[in-house]
């Protein structure tokens, strides 16, 4: 009787089935063809082809795959703004100028020769067909992500060219459609009547504007507001989904592609979604895990393999298609190369990124398959000599174009792992190599179930990227006071640490030890476990108590030589804008200082904020030397007088956060207007962030266990920049990727 009630009438309708078979091919294609060495995309693809309605009908291509597909789209070019490094994309727009330059006019140029020479369509039918070889897609994005390439260059010249070329091709659309389209006059509209026959033009510039200065303005300050005031995981993750098709949509009013608005909101939103937080770990997971299959399967749907068997123009067509937009991708990528001497894998994910044609392709293809112009029309608009009867693009183009798609997407795809592979196993080599030599070990003291995730968050914006399993939470009970409830709450602590660096993908190592006070606890856990790094957290409402750095230094910084970070958290500091970092003269002289300036050197890296140093001109320098090999977002000024401390407070603005590099007693950049600081912070920034930084400084204890070979290198004073300088530049090879 069970049997009697199911249906297998295609395509199926179940919308339970129809899901499981979906999930099913997302689960199994990238199994399968691992095994012989494909990219997964391809297979979605080809899944989709042999499910959809012109395979074995399975299932149709319905609102709800259109849905999901578009929602997948979206999410590609989303994530390509979120993970974008904001300071190398700046750093590289003119490279990203140039690549757009030649991804658009020479793809467009040899398109409008093939179509108009070879295929004989007329003048406005062939501009609109080499359009469409001008735009692509980043469908192998996601390939670049997961082998943790997407911050190389290359990437970040592609990425810039992909927004200029896709926004000018979708651009001809609009031009070509306007003028076979004309409006009537109106006197009654209100931008007809302001500028005439120009009312189109202006309007759409100034639409496009006002949403430009929107999304890049505004938009941050409400994702700023909201992360303020809400710490939910969830509610988060839907705000972020909310942004970013109010974003699309917002573009589509604006007269641009959703695709274009949906990648500027990611950039929008980079500064605020560290790189390294749980959320940026949920946004990826779920559209790599679901919407941007979909949308792979969703275009795999559109092939028609029995177009090609009907007649030979559709596979001429095809051919010339095939062939105009890969040579015209590879000329661009290759010229890319040599323009800016970059390696052949640098431009194999240049050209892999480009080749794909997907989202602006069909956009382009389907608009001009849906105008059918007649005769009359045609002597109407006067264009007799450049338009013929018909659909402007006829149904060849079409299924050529969705040939094209399957097989850019396939070359894209291989050309593009091709290169992510050999470039992420050179990096993991060294990486591997560096990391067995000098582990970096993180240990974050936990007391407080308000403050855990956000000294949690502080180690993961801080902790090297190849860091998955050097991180510790502790929690120190008395034994001389034993409290069961102490030991609940300890344990419950400990749980929601481990729970917030997992939502990282980051295995934290929970430690609950039982000792006479927290000094002994935490410096014996240094000690045993090698520790290199030290967060102590202080409470949002709290200050420091009038003899705390005196406890602080005659406990952990004279029994433990870490870099010793000191923390309050007023805001999350995804929320920060700036790092004001006020280093005292000397500072390079002790022999923690590349050790320090790293961890400064991660939290611009992994949340795109900016640096704004303070300290003497001869410290500067060697600061200065580190930001010219190792470029973030940096500012320079002279500061040399800590007794007038209080003359910063007028650069420090609400979402600034201050980093201040201190110093134990008797050591070469100690300063006796230290002593001063824990006052100056609790009476005139009670409502700034600020992390107080203890380096590693000789004469404490042995330092060899921090992976120094020779660590007595830097305890004499340095003459040249170069001495240090050596030593910087190797640490920050090996550690900052």
């Amino acid at each position: 009787m069970f049997l009697l009630n199911l249906s297998f009438t295609l395509p199926l309708e179940n919308p339970v089935l129809i899901f499981a078979v979906i999930l099913g091919i997302i689960l199994f294609a990238p199994i399968l063809l691992n095994r012989i060495k494909i990219p997964h995309l391809i297979g979605l693809i080809i899944a989709g082809a042999i499910i959809g309605p012109n395979g074995f009908n399975l299932m149709a291509r319905d609102s709800s795959i259109i849905l999901f597909g578009t929602v997948g789209l979206l999410y590609i070019m989303f994530l390509a703004g979120l993970e974008i490094d904001m300071h190398e994309f700046k750093k590289n727009s003119f490279k990203s100028a140039v690549f757009g330059f030649y991804t658009f006019t020479i793809p467009i140029g040899l398109g409008f020769l093939g179509a108009y020479y070879v295929l004989q369509f007329p003048l406005l039918n062939s501009i609109l067909l080499a359009s469409i070889f001008a735009s692509h897609t980043l469908i192998v994005y996601p390939i670049l992500s997961k082998f943790g390439v997407t911050k190389n260059r290359a990437v970040n010249v592609a990425i810039g060219g992909t927004v200029i070329t896709d926004t000018l091709a979708l651009l001809v659309l609009a031009v070509i459609v306007k003028m076979i389209t004309p409006e009537e006059p109106n006197n009654n509209n209100f931008w007809f009547m302001l500028f005439g026959e120009y009312a189109f033009w202006v309007k759409l510039s100034i639409f496009i504007l006002i949403y430009g200065l929107m999304v890049i303005f505004v938009f941050p300050i409400i994702c700023r507001w909201f992360f303020k005031r809400n710490d939910d995981n969830i509610q988060q993750y839907i705000f972020v989904l909310a942004m970013l098709f109010l974003g699309a949509y917002l573009a589509e009013v604006a007269g641009i592609e959703p695709i274009i608005g949906a990648f500027l909101v990611g950039l929008a939103l980079n500064r605020l979604i560290p790189h390294t937080s749980p959320l940026m770990n949920r946004i990826e997971f779920v559209g790599n895990a679901l919407f941007i299959p979909f949308f792979l399967i969703s275009v795999g749907m559109l092939v028609d393999y029995h177009a090609f068997t009907k007649d030979w123009e559709t596979l001429k067509v095809a051919t010339l298609m095939i062939i105009i937009a890969t040579t015209a991708k590879f000329l661009a990528a290759w010229l890319t190369q040599k323009t800016f001497r970059f390696s052949r894998d640098e431009r194999r994910l240049i050209f892999g990124l480009s080749n794909a044609q997907a989202a602006a392709t069909l956009a382009v293809v389907l608009v001009g398959y849906n105008i059918i112009l007649t005769q009359e029309t045609i002597d109407l608009l006067g264009f007799d000599a450049i338009l013929e009867p018909g659909r402007l693009l006829n149904e060849s183009i079409l299924n050529g174009a969705i040939l094209m798609i399957l097989f850019t997407c396939t070359m894209a795809s291989i050309v593009a792992q091709k290169g992510a592979q050999n470039i992420s196993l050179l990096n993991t080599s060294e990486e591997e190599k560096e990391n067995d030599e000098q582990p970096e070990k993180i240990l974050i003291p936990v007391n407080s179930i308000e403050t855990v995730e956000e000294m949690i968050n502080l180690s993961l914006t801080v902790k090297s990227k190849v860091n998955k399993y050097g991180v510790f939470a502790l929690t120190v009970i008395n034994t001389n006071e034993p409290d069961t409830i102490a030991d609940k709450s300890a344990k419950k602590i400990l749980t929601k640490a481990a729970d917030t660096a997992s939502a990282a993908d980051v295995i934290l190592k929970e430690l609950l030890r039982y000792d006479l006070n927290v000094v002994n606890g935490i410096t014996s856990v240094v000690k045993e476990h090698k520790i290199t790094d030290l967060i102590l957290g202080l409470q949002k409402n709290k200050g420091f108590s009038s003899n705390f750095l005196g406890n602080l230094t005659e406990g952990i910084l004279t029994r433990s030589n870490t870099t010793t970070l000191i923390y309050k958290p007023f805001q999350p500091i995804s929320t920060i804008k700036r790092h004001l970092i006020i280093v005292p003269d000397r500072a390079e002289k002790e022999i923690g200082f590349p050790f320090w300036l790293l961890k400064v050197w991660n939290i611009a890296k992994n949340t795109s904020s900016k640096l704004v140093f303070y300290s003497t001109e001869q410290t500067l320098k060697y600061i200065k030397d580190v930001n010219k090999k190792h470029p973030v977002n940096c500012e320079f000024h002279i500061f040399e007088e800590w007794d007038d401390f209080l003359i910063l407070s007028r650069d420090v603005r609400p979402d600034d956060n201050l980093i201040l590099v201190l110093s134990r007693r008797e050591r070469p950049s100690y300063n006796v207007n230290m002593n001063k600081i824990p006052h100056y912070l609790n009476k005139y920034f009670k409502e700034t962030n600020f992390i107080l930084i203890y380096p590693m400084q000789a004469g404490v204890m042995d330092e060899s266990h921090v992976g120094l070979k020779n660590p007595s290198v830097l305890v004499d004073p340095l003459e040249t920049l170069d001495d240090l300088g050596k030593i910087v530049s190797n640490l920050f090879k090996r550690k900052l990727k």
